[in-house]
């Protein structure tokens, strides 16, 4: 009964036609009440201690910080739009510096007020170990991808002059090898439900070694036993990998390792979007909130993702895709139309300690 509530709250505007939405709203205001009573006042006094410059990729230590007149603030946006919370009531008073990862969230900070210098498009910070030196690592794992989700070369057929420019010889080996399928839920659990409608349909084409599938649960102990669950009612607990870990950092290890070897990234339009700039095609589900709106439209508009069908069927959706060299031209277009390279030039803009590598850093 809420979630009207949460949506109107949380909405985002139009963005055209062009003009100035630098008014505060109920939720500008009430943030910086909470603020003005004592929400962050631990951090604010740590950054008076340490003097330290405040790096975070949420709204509310950043808003803090700069309440508290705090000089170096940096705020990397998660999302391609974004709401106005993430702007002080008064903008062209504040100190934060942003980052984005599209254009789109630029136009829209400089239309809440933020003054352009302050404002830079990085694309988002992805894991560098997923790009490698001169992106050696990306390009390795993209031509084998290609391979594997163009079976029938009907992209490759059309495209192999610019696919070989850029990546060399394909690996034609990786042709003997099924396409690799992620589903990942939410980091809150959302639909986990999911693979229970989903899992009948490729429950053979798994069996045969047709697909490859890994569920990824997280770190809730609840969304892994669900999608155990939806795996055991199928038959198909010794054929399909579900990937959980005990606390965050373990997770996003083993996350970044599974990548490497995905080809096809099923999620919702959270942040993950932004890892179709990996070359990984992407499957987007159904958004939750205004922002995913905005991340599934801004990844489709590139060409990088494609829009969830009815799940009851993903084994003929899917099937069609690979025949049709769909799913391959949507990795493509990630490659090329997606930013790649946010933490080198987040790295670059911030520099907390100019003696640290990049790869120190992160």
């Amino acid at each position: 009964p809420l979630r009207p509530v949460v949506q109107r709250m949380t909405d985002i505007g139009h963005l055209h036609p062009y003009r100035d939405q630098s008014r505060p709203t109920w939720s500008v205001r009430r943030l910086e009440k909470a603020i003005r009573g004592g929400l962050g006042s631990g951090l604010v006094e740590h950054l008076r201690a340490t003097r330290r410059p405040l790096l975070t990729t949420y709204f509310v230590p950043a808003i803090a910080a700069d309440l508290a007149e705090h000089d170096e603030v940096h705020l990397v946006v998660t999302d391609s739009d974004i709401h106005r919370v993430w702007v002080p009531r008064n903008p062209r008073a504040s100190r934060i510096r942003y980052y984005t990862p599209s254009t789109r969230a630029r136009r829209r900070l400089e239309a809440y007020g933020v003054a352009p210098e302050r404002v830079s498009m990085t694309g988002f910070p992805l894991p560098p170990r997923l790009l490698g030196p001169d992106l050696g690592t990306l390009k390795r794992n993209l031509a084998a991808r290609i391979v594997r989700l163009d079976p029938r070369a009907a992209f490759r057929g059309t495209f192999d002059a610019e696919l070989h420019a850029f990546l060399g010889p394909l690996p034609t080996r990786e042709e003997l090898e099924p396409p690799h399928l992620v589903y990942a839920v939410g980091g809150a659990g959302a639909q986990a439900d999911l693979p229970a409608r989903f899992l009948p349909g490729l429950a053979e084409p798994i069996r045969q070694g047709r697909w490859k599938l890994t569920l990824v649960a997280g770190i809730r102990p609840e969304v892994r036993d669900t999608l155990a669950a939806a795996a055991r009612a199928t038959g198909l607990e010794e054929h399909v990998d579900i990937l959980w870990r005990k606390d965050l950092p373990a997770y996003f290890t083993a996350f970044d390792e599974l990548m490497v070897g995905t080809d096809i990234l099923w999620t919702k339009p959270s942040e993950l979007t932004f890892f179709g700039a990996l070359g990984i095609a992407l499957v987007l589900g159904a958004p939750v909130g205004s922002h995913e709106h905005a991340n599934r439209r801004w990844a489709r508009e590139h060409g990088a993702a494609l829009k969830q069908r009815d799940p009851r069927f993903a084994h003929h959706w899917l099937e069609e895709w690979l025949d049709d060299g769909v799913l391959a031209a949507a990795a493509w277009s990630g490659y090329l139309r997606l930013p790649k390279f946010g933490l080198e030039r987040i790295h670059d803009h911030v520099q907390p300690d100019p003696t640290r590598s990049l790869q120190d850093a992160s």
